[in-house]
């Protein structure tokens, strides 16, 4: 399977440039360069950094986009952080005008609007127009988590044009495209074939959803109310060979190769099952090769350089 080269082991800035109540205060002094710098020292390659659309353009009265200066000057803030420490940085479009994954959010009809679908391209233009000349450090993710199944043939369809821009301005840069049921590794064979050669395909890893996500407010799918232990989980690495194979296989076919952009254990866990946790999903993406960052580098639920983790974090970074 190709590998994707210096995206190998990371971590995501999740809550800064996204899912955040954007004040000025947040985008500002959520993350700074000590961060960087820890992350650095952790011993990984790379950032992945979700950004919404809406700190970086607003519709006018008269229908028209405005584009703001600030918002992409704060992501070229993270991008040369990030190279002043020797990182890669994933440029991860978090939330898109007229869709996202959080069912919470108000935004809808991405999927059935051809206006909304190609502000999405034109956003990506800018992005590719701005950032192609950190081709070397840099990849672009184009959506984070389609939802629905019944929106693969249109995903496709925007992903083929997508790209055909982006690849106007960086036409070496590395492009991640997830499938649906929140970037499910099971969807990734819907996936089209890759447009060209640096094309990746991308999922999520939260298996089993009842251990990494147990005492989710905002997760339907489980018992809220259960606690589990890492054992009482039974959690074995044949779960994650069985997750990760239809993607393994659909890469190997096209000949690309996977990426897993979020993987993580809930702060509602105790950290040494948290830590049994990474060591074993690791186990499995070192047998396949498969490049990865973890969810998430502070709060957000996941935090991994937050004080409730002191007692392992040394251990468990040696597993991301």
């Amino acid at each position: 399977m190709k590998k994707l080269v210096g995206f190998e082991k990371g971590i995501n800035l999740g809550g800064w440039l996204s899912q955040c109540d954007y004040s000025e205060d947040r985008l500002d002094n959520f993350i700074t360069e000590p961060a960087f710098a820890k992350i650095a020292r952790w011993g990984l390659d790379h950032v992945r950094l979700p950004i919404d659309y809406n700190i970086l353009e607003r519709e006018q009265e008269d229908g028209s986009i405005a584009y703001l200066e600030k918002g992409f000057e704060r992501i070229e803030n993270a991008v040369l952080l990030a190279k002043k420490y020797d990182l890669h940085i994933v440029i991860d479009l978090h939330k898109t005008a007229g869709f996202s994954f959080d069912h919470n959010e108000r935004e809808g009809g991405f999927f059935e609007s051809e206006k909304y679908q190609q502000r999405f391209i034109s956003l990506w233009e800018q992005l590719a127009e701005r950032f192609a000349k950190y081709s070397d450090i840099a990849a672009f993710e184009l959506l984070n988590e389609v939802t629905e199944q019944h929106f693969i043939g249109v995903w496709n369809s925007v992903t083929e044009q997508c790209i055909k821009v982006i690849r106007k301005y960086a036409p070496d840069i590395p492009v991640l495209v997830g499938s649906y049921w929140n970037n499910s590794p099971d969807a990734v064979p819907d996936l089209a074939s890759p447009y060209d050669e640096n094309v990746f395909y991308n999922f999520h890893c939260y298996a089993p959803l009842h251990f990494t996500h147990q005492g989710a407010h905002w997760t339907r799918e489980i018992d809220q109310e259960a606690r589990f232990t890492f054992e009482e989980a039974n959690i074995t690495p044949d779960i994650f060979e069985k997750s990760f194979i239809k993607a393994i296989e659909k890469a190997e076919a096209e000949g690309t190769g996977v990426y897993c952009g979020e993987y993580g254990v809930i702060d509602k866990a105790q950290p040494e099952d948290a830590l049994k946790w990474f060591k074993m999903i690791h186990s499995v993406f070192e047998k396949f090769g498969i490049a990865r960052a973890a969810w998430s580098y502070k709060e957000m639920d996941f935090g991994l350089s937050d004080s409730r983790m002191k007692g392992v974090i040394d251990e468990l970074i040696k597993y991301l």
